[in-house]
């Protein structure tokens, strides 16, 4: 799986976890409604192409497991900011 790594040079193995590291920040710093999106920028970092079609949850399965998302951020995250921001598409 890791076999291009063997052939870069130290230069591009520096460049090449550059831009996993700006990739993996920008998700992490995700927040409000952006936290719920599709996010094929991220495995798209990786080296192999691929663009895996995912499965998409009904609507009541995947109420529920925003519901219970929600949820573990109240258990483990107590004390972040809340917003009562509605969310406004800019797709």
């Amino acid at each position: 799986m890791d076999e291009d790594l063997q052939s870069m040079t130290p230069e591009q193995l520096v460049a090449a976890v550059k831009r996993l590291r700006a990739g993996i920040w920008a998700h992490r710093d995700s927040t409000t409604h952006a936290l719920c999106w599709h996010h094929p920028q991220l495995w798209g970092l990786l080296p192999e192409r691929s663009d895996p079609l995912p499965t998409v949850p009904e609507w009541p399965q995947f109420l529920r497991g925003c519901v219970r998302y929600r949820e573990s951020l109240d258990r483990d995250l107590p004390a972040a900011p809340r917003t009562t921001a509605e969310f406004e598409s800019d797709r």
